[in-house]
């Protein structure tokens, strides 16, 4: 039987309650940062004082501002969860919106992987279910993403390390920089778009 993990966002408690009594998790991975505010440590420590013998509660430290990083952390904690049989719901209600942000781009990383994403209103604890969007790019282009975020700026190298032809390489390079995924100032550079998708 699949357990069900709920990976959450926190600054106040409300929203994150409203969560585990409406989809009753059997494991919260609360989203959190060195040096977090006492507001935020409070709601912490009373989540875990009021749901610790019934829920697994964890902690998960990442960057409060940062979205990039907090992708990537998102999505090793969606793979884990998911390589253990876990089914996986995102809350983005609470906290900073960079981080919540990166929490739902790092869900999107790993759309295959989850089931819902939601968010809490304040003013009413009505929850809004988000589409599961995904970036919706190719094993080539991520390849090629891959190479020019290692600093390969070369055309014909990228072409030879993936593959594909110089003329493929070209159209692929067109078709990243036209989804914002790198830039070409100064030769070849992957946004922070482009490190999103490659996550």
């Amino acid at each position: 039987m699949s357990h069900l993990t709920l990976i959450t966002t926190l600054y106040t408690l409300d929203p994150v309650l409203f969560c585990i009594t409406r989809l009753s998790p059997t494991k919260v991975i609360i989203l959190t940062e060195d040096g977090a505010v006492d507001k935020k440590v409070q709601a912490e420590n009373m989540l875990e004082a009021t749901f610790g013998k019934f829920i697994e509660i964890k902690k998960l430290i990442t960057s409060l501002y940062d979205p990039v990083r907090v992708a990537l952390d998102v999505a090793d904690a969606i793979e884990k969860e998911h390589d253990l049989g876990n089914q996986v719901m995102i809350n983005v209600s609470g906290g900073r919106k960079p981080q919540a942000f990166g929490t739902l781009f790092g869900a999107y990383a790993r759309s295959d992987m989850v089931k819902r994403i939601v968010y809490v209103t304040e003013e009413d604890n009505f929850m809004i279910e988000f589409p599961i969007l995904g970036f919706n790019i190719s094993p080539t282009k991520k390849a090629i993403l891959e190479h020019i975020r290692f600093g390969e700026k070369s055309v014909t190298a990228i072409a030879v390390k993936v593959g594909i032809s110089r003329g493929m390489a070209y159209n692929h390079i067109r078709e990243l920089k036209d989804m914002g995924y790198i830039s070409d100032e100064d030769g070849f550079s992957i946004t922070d778009s482009g490190r999103l998708a490659v996550i």
